[in-house]
């Protein structure tokens, strides 16, 4: 197992594992959000960081990582926004090390904390409560139409 930098040669078999993610989570988003979250995931100026799994040469999951200032510390937190591995892939340690990928990149851009958002019955809960600390917070949320 390799984990990486997403890179534009990924863009195929992103948008498979991508697809599997939204699925997973029971929504939908247009082919335009696809495409303008892969461009994010590589411009080096947006503040959306990509990782890649590679088993044996195919990319098998991903991680996507936010990074934002707060007004509670001097440096900024990393958002784990998305993070998703194959379903014939799991179980193999991917997520435990695309994970742990995520807080060594946190480390090296110097962020505090690295935190995530996941359904409440989702069962990767097992592992993450061994790879962090749930916080307690309830989320809410209100859209807000443009």
């Amino acid at each position: 197992m390799m984990i990486r930098d997403l890179c534009p040669l990924d863009e195929d078999a992103w948008k498979v594992l991508w697809e599997g993610y939204l699925a997973f989570y029971q929504t939908e988003l247009s082919e335009e959000q696809t495409e303008l979250t892969w461009a994010r995931l590589l411009d080096p100026l947006e503040p959306v960081r990509g990782l890649a799994a590679e088993v044996d040469g195919q990319l098998c999951g991903f991680s996507h990582m936010l990074v934002h200032r707060s007004t509670w510390a001097k440096v900024g937190y990393g958002y784990l926004e998305d993070l998703f591995v194959h379903p014939d892939d799991r179980g193999q340690g991917i997520a435990r090390a695309l994970i742990e990928a995520v807080y060594h990149q946190a480390e090296a851009e110097g962020l505090s904390r690295v935190y995530w958002v996941t359904a409440a019955d989702n069962p990767a809960r097992k592992l993450y409560d061994r790879l962090g600390k749930e916080s307690g917070f309830v989320q809410y949320r209100h859209p807000v139409e443009p």
